[in-house]
This record gives structure tokens, C-alpha cells and sequence, in this order.
């Protein structure tokens, strides 16, 4: 009789789901937000004293910065970073290999070349070495992926971009609550970007936050994201040719709310993560992300792990996965590849995209070997499996230990 799932046996973590948290959570102080706001009618920001505004004025604080714009959504809180430090037609801004598209895409929006520099395959974060390797006359800026609440390493990434004079953006998207050397991410940089989707560790469906410590930078941000209006002023005066990109009272309202609960979310995960870190490392061929005692607090998205099919008699990762997601366990791929071998940045998906002459680099020829060997080695468990118990992370590693002990099962 089978013993594995795949092949019809009963599921070791059956009742796992059962254990975790159904995403996204919400609570009736929640509902009593959002009602608020339906029952008040003043569903726009556009006042003093609005829910966006106490929200912005929170997370900044709780993020260690001095000013926080909310936008629309993750990807214009990077386009409008972009936007506020300058980026122009024809610069060129370093980006992971390894990120969500709108890293990317953020850049392009603004007709800048994304310039694709390596990850370390050990952290998920660029490679301060590749980065710099990458800067040219053309550079702008770079950004910074904290990938999977794992920040970047800013000891170094700081220090290179003060020396070129180079603008650092933290996408952040991923790293609500991380800490590097007990600071905040986010606003470490001159600037950084937040996401609130739905899949988010704080999340109103959509939305988005920009941090800053540089007073200029935000009044610029705040100018920009506003049509060009001043809150306070009357609403017809505009002081430059902007767009929109403002958040909604009913995402304010309920970020604010969820908020309150975040910290003690966050310390929670940050604690299970560790726990479950140290089961992982003892079953091999299932590494965690490397410990770095500089991260002094993650704020997961995922949470990663790094599969060797050499540990698993050769098993490919596809057919780990399937046999994990049989077990019961909801564990993925992350997003698979290198940005650069997504089909946008094809050649024939790259016309009109920028002008005649630019000089773009070559994607489909690219091979970053830190990137290939990440993304090949890659599987995913969502966050919300860290706010269970212990019990719901032991289900975890007792499947994964089931799988290894039979995996000539399915060989």
C-alpha cells in the first residue's frame, strides 16, 4: 500500500490548512473601519486629518521614517519614487534578476532601461558585487529587493551608491517589518516602496506606501501623487502636470486598523520562522535562506527554501512540490525565473517600448548564474503559515520528512 500522498495514501498534513489562518484575516474592529467610512460619505483623502493621512503618519512611524506618501497600489509606489528622484528618459536603473515584474516595470514606465544585476543564491538579495559591475555614466539609481522579507545587504549597497552618487530605492513590497541591524526597511534608502495587495503581510486588497527621511524628497512625492495639488489648498490649483496616485479612504480606514495587530504578527511569524528554520536544516536538502545575525527581524512574504533533488535521489523540484501539495502543504515555486527570461522582455514584446537609439541590453541573451541557480533551487511557503502554531509547522516538516524516507515512490 502507498505510503505518499501522490500515490493515494493519506495526507500527513491533512488538517493543516485547518491550523493556519485563512487569508487574508480580518476582525470586526475591521468591519466597524470600513463602515465608518461607507457611513461618514467622505470616501476621497482629500482633507486634513483623513484615515490616510493618520495611516500614513503610523506606518512611518512604525517603519522608522519620517514621511509616508499612500498610493494606489506597490507598483506606483516605485514608479512614483522613480518619479520624485528624477528618473528620466534613457537612465538606466539596476534591479534584481530575481523580483516581481514591477521592480522592472516601474522603470520602464518612466522610459528607463531596468539594468538586470545577479542575487546572491543564499539570501535572494542582489549582489552587491554585480551591482556595481553594472553602474555606468547612464546609472540613475538602484533598487533594492528585500525578496521574501529578507532584507538586502545595505552595508554595502548604501556605501556603493553614496560613492557613485546613485539614488537607493527599497522595494519593500515583500518586507513589512523587517529590520536590518534593528532599523526598519524601507526608508534606509533615500527612498522606498510598499505594497498593500491582497496577498501582502498587511494588505487592503490594493494599495501601496512610499517612506522617505529626506523632508525634500517628500513634499516633491506628495506633490506628484496628488495631481499636483497641495491638500489644505483649493482643490482646482495645481502646481505642476502630475497624475494620480492616491489611496482610498475605505484602504486607509482598514490598513489603520489592521495596523494596530501588526507588530504582534510580525514577531510572531519572525519567532516561527526561526523555529522552523532550524526543523528544516536538520532534514537536508531543504535549506532556508542563510542566517545573517544583521537581520534582526524578518517580515515574511515567503518563506523560502532552497531544494537540492540530489538529497532527494534525483526527485525534480516540480515533482517535490506536487508530492508536498498532495501531503497537504501549500508550497510553490515563487515566481519561477529570472525577470529576465519573462517573455516582456523579448525583443519583439520590447518595440515601442523605448525610443529609436536606445541602446537596450540583449535580455534573452542574459545568464546570471547566481539567479539560475536560485530559481531552479526555489520553493515557497506562504507567510500565513507562520502565524499557526508550532503544531502546523510540524506538519510541515514531518511531510517533507515523509516524502524524503519514501521518495522511491515516485522515482
Amino acid at each position: 500500500m502507498p505510503k505518499l500522498a501522490i500515490n493515494g495514501g493519506p495526507a500527513e498534513a491533512a488538517d493543516l490548512r485547518g491550523k493556519i489562518p485563512r487569508w487574508p484575516v480580518f476582525t470586526e474592529d475591521d468591519r466597524k473601519a470600513l463602515l465608518e467610512v461607507l457611513e461618514s460619505r467622505r470616501w476621497c483623502r482629500l482633507y486634513r486629518g483623513s484615515k490616510v493621512e493618520m495611516f500614513e503618519n503610523s506606518f512611518a512611524k512604525y517603519h522608522d521614517a519620517k514621511h509616508g506618501i499612500a498610493v494606489a497600489n506597490g507598483t506606483v509606489a516605485l514608479e512614483l519614487a522613480l518619479r520624485t528622484i528624477g528618473v528620466r528618459f534613457g537612465d538606466e536603473v539596476i534591479v534584481p534578476a530575481v523580483t516581481f515584474i514591477a521592480t522592472a516595470s516601474a522603470v520602464t514606465e518612466l522610459g528607463a532601461i531596468p539594468i538586470f544585476a545577479d542575487i546572491d543564491p543564499e539570501t535572494a538579495t542582489v549582489d552587491p558585487r554585480s551591482v556595481e559591475e553594472k553602474i555606468t555614466d547612464k546609472t540613475k539609481a538602484v533598487i533594492v529587493v528585500h525578496y521574501a522579507g529578507y532584507p538586502a545587504n545595505l552595508d554595502e549597497i548604501l556605501p556603493l551608491a553614496r560613492k557613485n552618487d546613485l539614488f537607493l530605492i527599497e522595494d519593500s513590497a515583500h518586507a513589512h517589518g523587517t529590520e536590518w541591524r534593528g532599523r526598519k526597511v524601507g526608508a534606509i534608502g533615500d527612498m522606498g516602496g510598499f505594497s498593500f495587495q491582497e496577498s501582502k503581510s498587511l494588505t487592503a486588497g490594493e494599495g501601496g506606501i512610499v517612506l522617505t527621511n529626506n523632508d525634500e524628497l517628500a513634499e516633491k512625492a506628495r506633490l506628484i501623487h496628488n495631481i499636483g495639488r497641495v491638500v489644505g489648498r483649493p482643490g482646482y490649483e495645481h502646481y505642476i502636470l502630475s497624475s494620480n496616485y492616491r489611496m482610498t479612504e475605505f484602504q486607509g480606514a482598514l490598513l489603520l486598523s489592521k495596523l494596530k495587530r501588526f507588530p504582534e504578527e510580525v514577531e510572531k511569524k519572525h519567532s516561527n520562522g526561526e523555529y522552523l528554520a532550524s526543523k528544516l536544516r536538520k532534514i537536508g536538502g531543504v535549506e532556508p535562506l542563510r542566517g545573517d545575525p544583521r537581520v534582526t527581524k524578518r517580515g515574511y512574504y515567503f518563506f523560502v527554501l532552497r531544494y537540492n533533488p540530489e538529497e532527494f535521489g534525483g526527485l525534480p523540484k516540480s515533482k517535490f512540490i506536487e508530492a508536498l501539495n498532495a501531503e497537504g502543504v501549500p508550497a510553490g515555486t515563487g515566481y519561477g525565473m529570472p525577470l529576465y527570461k519573462q517573455p516582456a522582455f523579448r525583443k519583439e514584446n520590447l518595440k515601442g517600448i523605448f525610443p529609436k537609439g536606445f541602446q537596450v541590453p540583449d535580455y534573452e541573451k542574459m545568464y546570471l548564474p547566481g539567479a539560475e541557480k536560485f530559481t531552479a533551487s526555489e520553493v515557497t511557503l506562504p507567510h500565513s503559515l507562520l502565524l499557526g502554531e508550532r503544531e502546523a509547522l510540524d506538519l510541515v516538516v514531518s511531510s517533507i520528512e515523509k516524502i524524503k524516507e519514501n521518495v522511491e515512490e515516485i522515482l
